[in-house]
């Protein structure tokens, strides 16, 4: 118990409101770069700056504050703990969580997932920290702070995160005043094209298209448009999860 009641009056609540307050304003600072980003219909948007810097802010206050326990208000060290080095597998854990986070990250096409998810995993780690060093009371602020923030923001999404990749497949007749419907019609969803081949054969033109549009875009909208389309042969409409 020695050990716990020294660790527990080595911090005051007022340093831990500091400490809170820069894993917030590490938060804001990543949310404004990955609002840029997300602007720019970047993979890594919002989400992922913002997990990836308050990770980084609490990994950051671990590796200065983290291991003061191992020595009393003398200086003296505790039992088994002279000469030890708890940085060098904290240092080992986060290089090492990257390669599995990297697991997760897989591209289909021009789209890359996993990213967000691959950010969670190596602040999942980071919390581990904090939580084996023995700062209880950071550890479960950033779990909240990441776990509500991840809540929000798949509830309420923004920039890139908004949009959703369907894959469309059709064959068509007449093109000429079809392709022009079509791009029409990609205007007006507000959705971007990411890939396009057209090819042709005996006057049908088939047409494979990677589309970004917004997630109030539904696979039945999609449908409604090709049926209202005298000339289409067949389509599908597949999104891509």
């Amino acid at each position: 118990m020695e050990l716990v009641k020294f660790y527990a009056e080595l911090f005051s609540p007022e340093q831990y409101i500091d400490f809170f307050i820069r894993i917030i304003v590490a938060c804001l600072c990543g949310a404004c770069i990955g609002f840029e980003r997300s602007r720019r219909f970047k993979e890594a948007g919002i989400r992922t700056h913002i997990i990836v810097c308050c990770a980084s802010a609490a990994m950051m206050i671990v590796s200065k504050y983290g291991f003061v326990d191992l020595a009393n208000s003398s200086g003296l060290f505790f039992t088994g703990t002279k000469d030890a080095d708890p940085a060098r597998i904290a240092a080992q854990v986060i290089s090492g969580i990257s390669f599995l986070g990297a697991g997760v990250i897989f591209k289909n096409g021009n789209t890359i997932k996993g990213l967000t998810t691959a950010a969670g995993i190596w602040a999942t780690a980071g919390i581990g920290l904090a939580i084996g060093s023995g700062m209880y009371a950071l550890g479960l602020f950033v779990t909240i702070l990441i776990a509500v923030l991840q809540f929000l923001m798949h509830k309420f999404k923004i920039g890139a995160d908004s949009f959703v990749t369907s894959k469309l497949q059709f064959t068509v007749s007449e093109n000429q005043s079809f392709k022009k419907d079509f791009f029409d019609q990609v205007d007006a969803w507000k959705a971007q094209i990411e890939e396009i081949k057209i090819t042709e054969d005996d006057g049908i033109v088939s047409y494979k298209v990677t589309l970004r549009a917004p997630h109030s875009i539904k696979t039945e909208d999609y449908v409604k448009f090709f049926k209202e389309k005298e000339n289409i042969h067949n389509f599908s409409v597949i999104p891509v999860v």
